[in-house]
């Protein structure tokens, strides 16, 4: 009788065992579906409506994955990056030399390219006043801090049909490490060899409008507008979609073939047709040169166009992510560069990669080891 119930009990135990692990070769099925895999982005404010539209329409579609996206900069995106506390980072210009070998340092191969294509604009606070042209020696001048007030004559001349008023103008730049600055100052340093050798261009610059009290400082795209919509007289330089979506004036910017050309859609879809961008290898990013889209020929071209880049690791040995972290930033890159490309997809303000880029950040995200 013991025997027999010892034969039960041992029989129990193995079939138990054996449950356990059939069970245990089919739970990750399940357990994916509950389990959420957190995946944080940081950096360049200049896509970030374009970024908050894909988010939301990818976590949609893969209730699996969470993306939390913080602003913050291009400088802060690539500083962030380096010190492994975002997983992928967001820089609008390229990461130069300096900071590439520093993300080698890590032991692990860095990977750049490009994510969409957007435009930076001149808004301004002229209260009744829409429209404006602004020509290159203009636009240098007020931001150079030489042309104090909004009826100046260079402006005047321009404009003969605006009522401008006799108000000092006042300039609002970015406070922080930004990505937008240094697409705007190498814009101007291209345009203005005074501009080139006085202040030059970079994610921070010492703005003379500062020099002369006609300037103000705002953090991010957010905090530049914020600042613009209270000041009578402000001008400033942000991202053609906050633009759209502050219902801000903005103005029509000369363009290399001596056109005044409003930014929209079809002017920075002919910039980046007149442009044949060379973009290298992701594993040598910081060759990348910001200016292929800048000022771009063509009669309808807008001049002040960028891409605007992504970073992620190649995660060599596991050093950066997880498998899991790892499967899902893969799946979120490419569904960017492909589905996020369409024009469902597209935020207002923004225009999708010529294919050819694409398929290089494509080429690149085959490279993250899982």
């Amino acid at each position: 009788m013991v025997i027999e119930m010892e034969k039960r009990h041992y029989i129990g135990i193995g079939v138990a065992v054996a449950c356990i692990i059939v069970i245990a070769a089919v739970a990750p099925r399940y357990i994916s579906n509950e389990h959420t895999v957190t995946l944080r982005t940081t950096g360049a404010t200049f896509p970030q409506y374009q970024i908050q539209k894909w988010i939301k329409v990818y976590e949609q579609k893969h209730p699996g994955v969470k993306i939390e996206y913080e602003g913050g900069g291009s400088g802060h995106g690539q500083e962030a990056f380096l010190q492994g506390l975002t997983h992928i980072g967001r820089s609008d210009p390229p990461v130069k030399e300096d900071m590439w070998n520093k993300f080698l340092s890590t032991g692990d191969q860095p990977l750049q390219f490009p994510e969409i294509v957007g435009a930076v604009v001149v808004a301004f606070n002229l209260p009744g006043i829409n429209d404006l042209k602004l020509s290159s020696e203009v636009l240098v001048g007020i931001f150079m801090g030489n042309i104090e007030y909004w009826d100046n004559n260079s402006i005047k001349n321009l404009n003969p049909d605006v009522n401008l008023p006799h108000k000092k103008i006042i300039v609002i730049h970015r406070s922080d490490a930004s990505g937008t600055t240094a697409i705007f100052t190498t814009y101007l340093s291209m345009i203005s060899e005074e501009w080139a050798q006085k202040v030059g261009a970079g994610k921070t610059v010492n703005w003379p409008v500062d020099n002369v009290g006609r300037g103000l400082a705002g953090k991010g795209n957010p905090g530049v507008v914020a600042i613009l919509k209270q000041t009578d007289g402000g001008i400033c330089y942000t991202e053609l979609s906050f633009a759209i979506e502050e219902n801000l004036s903005v103005a029509a910017i000369q363009n290399k073939n001596g056109n005044f050309v409003n930014p929209n859609k079809e002017s920075i879809q002919s910039a980046v047709s007149q442009v044949s961008s060379y973009i290298p290898s992701p594993v040598d990013g910081y060759k990348e040169d910001m200016k292929q889209l800048l000022n771009a020929p063509g009669n309808k071209s807008y001049p002040i166009v960028a891409f605007t880049h992504l970073l992620v690791w190649q995660n060599k040995d596991g050093k950066h992510y997880s498998a899991e972290e790892a499967e899902a930033i893969k799946d979120f890159l490419t569904w960017i560069l492909t589905e996020g490309q369409k024009e469902e997809n597209i935020a207002p303000g923004y225009v999708p990669l010529p294919k050819e880029v694409a398929q290089i950040g494509l080429d690149a995200i085959d490279m993250i080891e899982s």
